[in-house]
């Protein structure tokens, strides 16, 4: 059987349908759809059961998707125990975390990684919403910003993200700028949506800061994901809690009530315990650490200044 085809079905049978896994892997759900197709006629079975809410898997879908991940396990562990045979650190590196971070922290330093490291050929997975399967090598290393439960895994803390309070020059300037956290009440706020799943419990502490927890303010806007929310701040639509690593990415924000902080999030750096000896991981992971070093440096200096 052709493995593109099987890796195709079990993303499908992972996410449930057609079009996510198409997201995931790259591809139109048209070219998803075929690959599932020609396995199923190949097979002489149908593998998924279509209806109006969504697809599941038949019996003998069930069966190849336990297959799959065992081959799919065998193959990562065998992968990790060549790659630690390398004297140098080479070959293909695949890193998921969040859109967001990946987008505006993690992709800004590859440059830096690869002009140290140019025989490692890097794939950044930014997925929201859905965490590759490392132990079956849909990844090789993860950043993720709640700690893993899953076994097997080898995970290490590596950064702190905090959150401050930002507003647009613009907003700022036909609304004025709050002195303290009281003045929050005279302000539109934006904060994430009720249905978001996040790593904390007080995402939208902004609400609660400076008045009773059980009379909150009610929001502008609620939006369901961090980039959302940077962007609607970054229109002049209102006040948001914001990580400092997209703050950066806009020069017309403005950081206020520097002395009202939020809650922070660890980021963990995740890897499969068979590749704990892996070159291309462990310089990666040194990079890393020694990028939030200087982060983390910067950041004191620059408030410090200010």
């Amino acid at each position: 059987m052709d493995w593109n085809q099987l890796r195709v079905f079990s993303t499908v049978a992972d996410v449930g349908s057609f079009t996510g896994a198409g997201k995931v892997l790259n591809l139109s759900q048209s070219a998803v759809s075929r690959q599932i197709g020609a396995l199923e006629s190949a097979l002489g079975v149908m593998l998924f059961r279509r209806h109006a809410s969504g697809i599941i898997l038949t019996e003998p879908g069930s069966e190849l998707q336990t297959a799959v991940k065992e081959m799919s396990s065998r193959l990562a562990l065998a992968l990790g125990r060549i790659n630690e045979h390398r004297e140098t650190p080479e070959g293909p590196l695949r890193i998921t975390t969040s859109a967001t971070f990946g987008s505006a922290w993690l992709s800004a330093r590859m440059n830096s990684f690869l002009a140290l490291y140019p025989d490692i050929s890097v794939s950044l997975l930014l997925v929201d919403n859905l965490e590759l399967d490392l132990s079956q090598g849909q990844a090789d290393v993860a950043i993720r910003f709640d700690r893993p439960t899953q076994p097997n895994l080898v995970q290490r803390r590596f950064m702190t993200i905090h959150y401050h309070v930002f507003a647009s020059k613009e907003y700022i300037e036909e609304h004025g700028i709050p002195e303290k956290a009281e003045d929050l009440d005279d302000h539109k706020l934006i904060v994430y949506g009720e249905d978001v799943q996040a790593p904390i419990t007080d995402i939208n502490w902004l609400l609660t800061a400076g008045r009773p927890p059980e009379t909150p303010r009610e929001p502008a806007l609620r939006v369901n994901s961090v980039y959302g929310i940077y962007r609607a701040v970054r229109s002049g639509l209102g006040i948001a809690a914001l990580p400092y690593y997209l703050s950066e990415e806009a020069p017309n924000l403005v950081e206020i009530l520097p002395d009202l902080e939020g809650p922070s999030i660890d980021g963990y750096f995740v890897y499969p315990e068979e590749l704990r000896h892996s070159k291309r991981i462990g310089v990666l992971r040194d990079f890393l650490l020694s990028e939030v070093k200087t982060y983390s440096e910067d950041l004191r200096n620059a408030r410090a200044r200010d």
